[in-house]
């Protein structure tokens, strides 16, 4: 299989840091903005995406809890593992934690942070077990990676990168907290670069 990086961690730095002033611009300042991360990197990259919020806007801190964490009455996670579609195919993950800003999600502007977009189906989750946590004004999505091959109507709102793929390459994000490094790999199935080749 082969594998070449596309994004490396200064790539990653700048998207997080024009989606934060996207977020910023589309919301008119951070009033009501709550970030919600999907397990695992998208967690992870919503609580960066908070860090950098900070560093633009002195606002969104403002009602930060003692201990220097930044934000933390607006950045949380959201599990999505027992709405998946997928559950009875056994493609399901283990579930992991959701956690809730205090302040809840009710008449929030609630950003669902997820690392790649494809088939749309872990944001339909989302969507469905944000149903019974509250009732935000509204939904926004935001993407470091979108590598199209849409299989439901579903459209981020805030993307870090398009990246056109392959439906049988596989796009990984690998971040720091979690894998060590920050890069975004693409893998190709062996015999494929053959297999074109031999066709031109």
């Amino acid at each position: 299989m082969g594998t070449r990086t596309v994004l490396q961690q200064s790539d990653i730095t700048r998207a997080l840091t024009r989606i934060a002033h996207e977020l910023l611009e589309a919301n008119h300042g951070p009033s009501d903005l709550v970030l919600l991360g999907i397990p695992t990197r998208g967690a992870v990259l919503a609580e960066r995406l908070d860090r950098i919020l900070a560093g633009i806007e002195p606002e969104w801190s403002s009602g930060n809890a003692p201990g220097g964490r930044t934000g933390s009455d607006r950045v949380g996670s959201l599990d999505v593992t027992m709405h998946r579609d997928d559950l009875g195919h056994g493609l399901g993950r283990a579930p992991q934690r959701t956690v809730i800003p205090t302040a809840g999600i009710d008449g929030k502007v609630v950003v669902l942070v997820d690392d790649v977009l494809y088939s749309g189906r872990t944001v339909r989750a989302a969507l469905d077990a944000l149903q019974g946590i509250g009732r935000p004004r509204a939904v926004r999505l935001a993407v470091l990676v979108d590598r199209g091959h849409r299989e439901l109507p579903i459209r981020a709102d805030h993307v870090g990168k398009n990246l056109p793929t392959a439906a049988d390459e596989r796009v990984t994000l690998r971040l720091a907290e979690t894998d060590g490094v920050d890069e975004v790999v693409i893998e190709q199935p062996r015999g494929t670069d053959d297999e074109r080749g031999s066709a031109s």
